[in-house]
């Protein structure tokens, strides 16, 4: 593990195809995309699709920690990343990811927006394709692997469907809601299943755990101090023709709260880190110590939440104080 192979690139496009296609299911994707369809399209279907995206990651991470199925040998695959090679193989969590946020933006979209269904459904297809297809290039999981994220993805948004709207209206409306928002992703962090040596899922799924917490309290914030979701009108860009003066507006709106999230996740790296350090007595750059649980975990989830909440708190305040919405 650690050793990159050497390889020859035959045909540059399926290379970078699939090596974006990859990128697709991993943390910039998640990190630009899903606060893009909170700000410019529309609250409720980011809603759903990151508390969806949420329940099948966290499930996704602990089944490959529970199966522990190994991934491809190498040889004879040649890998082409190596970041996610400790972590065990079954079920793919790129195929899941891609099957829950394509799948998810489709049913929460159709019913509200007038667009070809069968083009929608062509779209969310391509995409968890391509990004199934490209963890099998790029060597990092087997065809079972891949069809058994996407099984699972599919499986528990049919279970989840009928609950979405009851879901979204506790976790608006409860006042429970910001505590358990907090409370329960952590305790499934703390008591996450245990691996014979490191592999960076826990830590992964610490992330996406505090992202979405984060963002959840942001919405709770949100609907009760500032745009009540069920009382007022939000803006709402939908799907209709796009003039140049709203496209700049949407990509100003994109370009300030891209900067407000990756400097808050900055910013919140480096304190959090520091504080951990000067309790436990460890300097920032020891790599062994950051992965100890009771480092682990209070770093990733108290970086992440605050991305999550600057992403629907901070940058919503920050577009109507410079006239974006």
């Amino acid at each position: 593990q650690g050793c990159v192979q050497k390889y020859i690139v035959k045909n540059y496009f399926y290379y970078y195809l699939f090596k974006f296609s990859a990128a697709l299911g991993e943390e910039i994707f998640y990190i630009t995309f899903l606060p893009f369809i909170y700000w410019n399209i529309d609250h409720s279907v980011s809603r759903r699709m990151i508390i969806i995206w949420s329940i099948v990651m966290y499930i996704g991470q602990v089944s490959k920690d529970i199966l522990k199925w190994p991934r491809p040998l190498s040889p004879p695959v040649v890998k082409l990343e190596m970041r996610t090679d400790a972590e065990y193989g079954m079920p793919s969590t790129h195929a899941m990811a891609a099957t829950a946020i394509s799948f998810s933006f489709l049913v929460a979209t159709m019913n509200q927006y007038k667009y070809p269904f069968e083009l929608g459904l062509v779209a969310a297809f391509v995409f968890s394709t391509l990004v199934c297809l490209s963890r099998l290039y790029t060597g990092m999981h087997t065809v079972l692997d891949v069809i058994g994220g996407a099984l699972i993805s599919a499986v528990l948004l049919v279970l989840l469907y009928p609950a979405w709207d009851t879901i979204d209206h506790l976790l608006l409306t409860s006042p429970f809601c910001p505590l358990l928002s907090i409370v329960v992703p952590l305790v499934l962090c703390y008591n996450y299943p245990k691996l014979d040596y490191y592999s960076p899922t826990r830590g992964d799924t610490t992330t996406i755990l505090g992202a979405g917490a984060g963002a959840t309290v942001g919405f709770w914030l949100n609907n009760q101090y500032a745009t009540p979701a069920y009382t007022s009108e939000n803006f709402q860009l939908g799907f209709p023709l796009i003039t140049s003066k709203m496209l700049v507006v949407v990509l100003a709106r994109f370009f300030v709260g891209i900067f407000i999230v990756l400097l808050t996740r900055r910013l919140m790296k480096s304190v959090v880190l520091g504080m951990l350090g000067y309790r436990y007595k460890f300097p920032i750059g020891d790599l062994e110590a950051r992965r100890r649980l009771e480092v682990e975990v209070p770093y990733k989830f108290l970086t992440y939440s605050s991305v999550g909440f600057s992403a629907t708190v901070l940058v919503p305040l920050l577009h109507g104080l410079l006239g974006l919405m």
